[in-house]
């Protein structure tokens, strides 16, 4: 199984770019379309102004129910009716990561509820979580999103929790890039 993916900004790919919105931080060269490809783009294609790699990896904070209750009702990516897709590129701040995971996991979870607030979504909005710090990246991590155009409030909603929950408070450079499917 490979569980690198990269997300090359361009003039080529699935995905054509409605709008770069930059949160926090500095932000990213804007393109006309995005290509997501499931392995590690080693070098940036003539065409693209940039590539975020990163990888899949093990749900880091969460407890077993969680869990199993997330994994009951995630749906897949890729769904014909998800044709409105977020990728939001995101850097936590040094003080995130001095913590022991037990500490991030309180502001996470106990506090933010990161994830009982996520699942309040699903199956609507569908996501993936993937890692960039331990590559060396820009980024900690990219999460990208898929949904049908029904679910666009439902998501603007999702966002607004999350960004108002004290997690957020440790994110130093956030980037929303919408997407539409052509």
């Amino acid at each position: 199984m490979n569980n690198h993916f990269s997300f090359v900004g361009g003039k080529q790919g699935t995905w054509r770019v409605k709008d770069i919105r930059n949160i926090s931080g500095s932000l990213l060269e804007p393109v006309e379309r995005v290509n997501v490809v499931n392995h590690r783009v080693t070098e940036l294609p003539s065409d693209s102004a940039w590539v975020l790699r990163s990888f899949t990896s093990n749900i880091r904070y969460a407890k077993r129910d969680e869990l199993n209750t997330l994994q009951a009702i995630q749906p897949g990516l890729n769904r014909a009716e998800a044709v409105c897709a977020v990728l939001i590129p995101i850097k936590k701040s040094a003080q995130w990561w001095e913590m022991a995971q037990d500490e991030r996991r309180a502001i996470f979870e106990e506090e933010s509820h990161h994830t009982a607030t996520g699942l309040e979504y699903l199956p609507g909005v569908a996501r993936r979580l993937l890692h960039c710090r331990d590559l060396g990246e820009p980024f900690d991590f990219l999460t990208w999103f898929e949904f049908a155009p029904e679910y666009t409030h439902a998501f603007d909603e999702l966002l607004l929790r999350m960004r108002a929950s004290k997690e957020w408070q440790y994110v130093e450079r956030e980037v929303e890039i919408h997407l539409n499917r052509q």
